[in-house]
């Protein structure tokens, strides 16, 4: 038998192997590495008292984003977060700029509603301005009403948005993903029933779903839930966990809230400062602009 020496054969099979990783690399499209980068989802808070500069910088550890109240917080007078966006931007914070929702009750026709939509976002894009917030900055309505929202309600958010953009700002809402029982068998969301609403096509969805699942709880995973895990296929940002928890909804989550049913961050050992988690497709949800592309 002749001997065949062996190395020419295996640099040819590299040589081969090496061309085509080549061209596997060259013909792959731009598109496919930006979609790559688009999967990784960011860990971030939110809570209606400023929390303390100390305790921010820990929580920093832990956390990409944080909520931003431009106006006081439910059921406050006063807004403990004034002043403090300059340094929670110098420590590397992303933020989710709130501003308090009214109560629909309080309109008597759609003419009062779009009067306050104007004022709210006048006062609404002044206070992001004031904290040093620039233009094109998202301010996400607070809604604490769920299901569908009245018809003045959407006459109210059409002139929000329209006076957001005036402004140079742009409108986002945070607002419930829970899907509510109507008439029928028909089932609505306050995220479904504003994106259906031509007129606020363009708002920015947070949206809250603490039902497990498909909330995983209060849970710190190295990867967080991609936010249109949350139910909304075109939300931005996700609150999967809020404190305290409400039972009906999180019995059958997997990770599980302290003994007094609030949330907290693994820095913060002592329990100190309790909190909602939010999933995000960016570190800085006030400025991103929507992903994934609405449907």
């Amino acid at each position: 038998m002749r001997f065949i020496p062996v190395w020419p054969v295996l640099l040819c099979a590299l040589c081969v192997s090496a061309l085509s990783l080549s061209s596997a690399i060259s013909v792959a499209p731009p598109s496919a590495q930006a979609a790559s980068n688009h999967l990784h989802s960011y860990l971030g808070f939110d809570r209606n008292d400023y929390p303390g500069d100390a305790a921010m910088l820990l929580l920093r550890k832990d956390f990409s984003f944080t909520g931003y109240w431009l106006s006081p917080p439910p059921g406050e007078k006063s807004n403990s977060w004034r002043g403090k966006h300059e340094f929670l931007r110098l420590h590397g914070f992303g933020f989710l700029p709130l501003y308090l929702g009214p109560d629909s009750a309080q309109w008597k026709d759609s003419t009062s509603a779009a009067k306050q939509g104007t004022l709210d976002a006048k006062n609404a894009s002044d206070s992001a301005s004031a904290e040093g917030f620039p233009n094109g900055t998202i301010i996400f309505l607070d809604i604490e009403e769920g299901g569908r929202l009245t018809p003045n309600y959407h006459a109210y958010l059409k002139a929000l948005s329209y006076e957001f953009t005036r402004r140079a700002m742009k409108p986002g809402v945070y607002c419930s993903g829970m899907p509510v029982k109507e008439s029928h068998g028909v089932t609505i969301s306050t995220a479904d029933d504003i994106r259906g609403d031509p007129y606020t096509h363009d708002f920015t969805f947070w949206i809250y779903n603490d039902a497990c699942p498909p909330s995983p709880g209060c849970a710190f995973l190295q990867e967080p839930p991609a936010p249109s895990n949350g139910g909304i296929s075109f939300a931005s940002v996700w609150q999967f966990a809020q404190s305290p928890h409400r039972k009906q909804f999180t019995a059958r989550c997997p990770a599980k809230f302290a003994q007094d049913g609030n949330c907290y961050a693994p820095s913060d050992s002592s329990h100190q400062w309790f909190l909602d988690l939010n999933s995000a497709t960016s570190a800085d949800p006030s400025t991103a602009p929507q992903w994934p592309e609405p449907k």
